[in-house]
């Protein structure tokens, strides 16, 4: 009874502080609503008239929806980043940012399955995903394997911050007992929701573009280097605009995760290239489209070309000391690196495993204003639900929310 009198005053106090705030504060969340609602209306659209209002077709079937749930899965998958330096190798310097890390992959998540259910078409079709009520066809699809990882992360990302907050909202030190087995099983599971994604991909036979041994690698790579980027923005922000305390070394310290991965991500990068390139085969025309275009279709080149120079720059300022330690570079390499991943794994990896199709017919993909407006909407959810997370955990963080007896 004690522990339901204290779970519904941390509710009702949660409440109380995402109410509140300054100006800016409700000018942020007002700004996200009204995003949210556009989006509901573009998914509405989308749901009476059904993909047709998309740029997607039979043949490019995966467009902006799984593209942004490729980066998605890379971002959510990097909070182990954070989580294997506090709980298994107790380096105090991580502590500050780790419950902010798992909040961002609660949201990256939660967009993950609004993405996926957007894509679907619609929610009445999420019965066919369903075990036992739907045709599950475990263990053989990876589609089924893609269900059971994202959401097994997500219980674990939202268990072990939830004792970790509620325990201290009562005042109490959290028993490492119990949070730390979690922990480790996220580093674990973190590492597989990316590698289940990349091998969805790479199990499709047909589309020689993502038969790639390298892609799995590259998913983890990218993913640590565009998870912990974001991290960082987002601590600048939190440092910035709250009274919780983020000191430099923990940003830095961050920065060099950021700086290693996004060296490992560009060298595979690099060995891709020379794969397709070197000596190739009709295998590497989507390669040839996404870089050169084909046959006078080159819809994707401002993307790609836009990405390639970004990370490239990005990955060079961050590799040399005396400006990743200086924040405005930093800040300004981890925006850029964001958008070149966002880019890459997106633009540059999905749309153009299905062109040109298995009979050489290139059919172009352009995303339409629907799917832009649902994709906003959903980015705008995933802000909500972190800036209401971060908030909440911030107030128990510092000591001005407990439990009052």
């Amino acid at each position: 009874m004690r522990r339901l009198k204290v779970l519904k005053n941390l509710i009702t106090d949660s409440l109380d502080i995402t109410t509140q705030g300054s100006k800016r504060y409700h000018l942020w969340m007002g700004f996200l609503t009204f995003v949210m609602l556009a989006g509901m209306y573009c998914y509405a659209q989308q749901i009476e008239h059904g993909l047709s209002v998309t740029g997607m077709t039979d043949r490019v079937s995966w467009g902006l929806y799984i593209s942004n749930f490729t980066f998605l899965v890379g971002v959510a998958a990097a909070a182990v980043m954070l989580v294997m330096p506090t709980y298994v190798l107790k380096d105090i310097d991580f502590k500050q940012a780790v419950l902010i890390g798992e909040g961002l992959a609660v949201a990256a998540l939660l967009m993950c399955l609004a993405f996926v259910v957007a894509d679907m078409g619609g929610p009445s079709v999420l019965w066919h995903m369903i075990p036992v009520v739907g045709v599950f066809n475990f263990p053989n699809s990876m589609l089924t394997w893609d269900v059971i990882v994202l959401n097994g992360y997500l219980f674990i990302n939202i268990t072990i911050p939830f004792y970790i907050l509620f325990t201290r909202y009562q005042g109490k030190v959290p028993n490492p007992k119990v949070y730390i087995p979690g922990a480790i099983l996220s580093v674990f599971w973190a590492v597989g929701i990316h590698l289940v994604t990349a091998f969805l991909y790479q199990g499709l036979q047909a589309r020689p573009f993502w038969n790639n041994a390298l892609l799995g690698p590259r998913f983890l790579a990218s993913a640590f280097a565009a998870g912990p980027a974001l991290i960082i923005l987002v601590l600048a922000v939190i440092r910035a605009y709250t009274a919780f305390k983020i000191e430099d070394k923990t940003i830095k310290k961050i920065a060099t995760i950021v700086t290693v991965a996004a060296q490992i991500n560009l060298i595979m990068l690099v060995s891709e290239l020379f794969k397709e390139f070197y000596a190739p085969t009709h295998h590497s025309e989507s390669a040839y489209y996404l870089f050169f275009g084909l046959h006078g279709k080159d819809a994707l080149l401002p993307w790609i070309w836009t990405a390639i120079p970004l990370n490239v720059l990005a990955t060079i300022l961050l590799t040399f000391g005396k400006l990743r330690n200086n924040l405005k570079v930093l800040y300004f390499c981890c925006f850029i690196l964001f958008v070149a991943i966002w880019i890459e794994k997106g633009f540059g990896l999905i749309v153009p495993g299905f062109i040109p199709g298995p009979y050489g017919k290139i059919a172009e993909y352009t995303p339409t204003g629907i799917e832009i407006g649902v994709t906003l909407g959903i980015w705008a959810m995933g802000a909500f639900i972190f800036t209401i997370l971060a908030k909440t955990a911030i107030r128990i963080e510092t000591g001005k929310l407990r439990f009052k007896k």
